[in-house]
């Protein structure tokens, strides 16, 4: 897909991205989510459910209200699905899908620093 801006028309290299709900925001690295942060207060969660998993896929939901999870890439007005290790997941609707900015990205919380208390 060729980029408007840069005229690129290779593959996408990007690692980074951030999924956005009303409330939330979820920060990925390549496929892994490795921050959530709170839109309000801006803080990051540590304990979040959503973090070091990789999302599944989406949940959309149809007219009738039933809530339908498939493989899908998540899109805005969908919801994101984590469904491994057991323990399912499913986030607010997708406000906005975005690339975080630099300044975010280099703020990410250290791994060590979302280790369960002891």
């Amino acid at each position: 897909m060729m980029d408007q801006r840069t005229g690129y028309g290779g593959p996408d290299r990007r690692r980074h991205r951030m999924y956005v709900t009303r409330n939330t925001e979820y920060h990925f690295r390549d496929a892994v989510c490795v921050a959530v942060r709170d839109r309000r207060s801006g803080s990051w969660l540590p304990s979040h459910l959503a973090l070091h998993r990789k999302v599944t896929g989406r949940v959309r939901f149809q007219p009738n209200g039933v809530a339908i999870p498939d493989g899908g890439e998540p899109e805005i007005g969908e919801a994101l699905y984590f469904g491994d290790d057991g323990r399912e997941l499913v986030t607010s609707l997708l406000t906005s899908v975005e690339r975080p900015k630099k300044t975010l990205v280099v703020a990410y919380p250290e791994p060590s620093s979302f280790a369960a208390p002891v």
